[in-house]
């Protein structure tokens, strides 16, 4: 078994025979140290901010519209990118997002692993891929779920049941649209990138600490998360 550090989370692909699969765990990443004021792939280097720590919210009561359309906008030192939120699919992991955008809970928080070719991940207030926001929704997706390329969707352990979600979400950024990433269908869906595709692209190909799959180097930094409804 090879295990890949994802994003925050570890990724076991397991080679045996003709197949493989993949799961979900923790782990942990440190900051790259190093400091250059030219720009990486697009990304300015900014100060990280400090940790946010643990997290003690309520899970959200409130319940979204599926006839409204609501558009997740991340801004980042990398530049901007916003996706929908697959309210119908997905109800009560999208009011999760929803609430913790609301709550200001995003701003300042990092992508704090970029796996090349596979994802990138963020949304970690205590920034080393460990914490969350002090609850767990769970909602399963669809057993055709596919995980391609712009799709996001949510981390979870390897212990947690299927759809189980937190506040760190990952972006496939592979161009593999038909092999779901290498990912079962056990990850909550979350939404889809409507815009900024280019900007994850960027992220996802930044160096990493360790390489390949590591923490990025510039550290990329969500300074403003807000969402529109239309």
């Amino acid at each position: 078994m090879r295990r890949v550090q994802v994003l925050g989370f570890m990724v076991a692909l397991a080679l045996a025979g003709c197949g493989s699969s993949h799961t979900v765990g923790h782990t942990t990443s440190a900051p790259v140290t190093g400091k250059t004021s030219a720009l990486v792939n697009g990304c300015r280097h900014v100060a990280v901010p400090a940790p946010k720590g643990p997290q003690h919210l309520r899970p959200p009561t409130l319940r979204l519209d599926p006839a409204r359309t609501y558009t997740i906008n991340v801004t980042t030192n990398c530049g901007a990118f916003a996706f929908d939120l697959d309210v119908r699919q997905s109800p009560k992991t999208s009011a999760s997002i929803y609430a913790l955008v609301k709550h200001g809970f995003y701003d300042g928080l990092t992508f704090q692993r970029v796996a090349a070719d596979f994802v990138i991940q963020g949304g970690d207030p205590l920034g080393n891929g460990t914490g969350g926001p002090g609850y767990t929704v769970v909602e399963p997706p669809p057993a055709s779920t596919q995980y391609v390329e712009g799709t996001v969707a949510m981390a979870k352990t390897e212990t947690q049941p299927s759809g189980a979600s937190g506040s760190q979400f990952f972006i496939v950024t592979t161009a593999n649209a038909t092999a779901s990433a290498g990912l079962t269908p056990v990850y909550a869906l979350a939404g889809k990138v409507v815009s900024g595709l280019g900007v994850v692209e960027a992220i996802g190909r930044l160096p990493t600490n360790p390489a390949q799959d590591g923490y990025p180097d510039p550290p990329v930094v969500m300074s403003k998360v807000t969402v529109t409804v239309s």
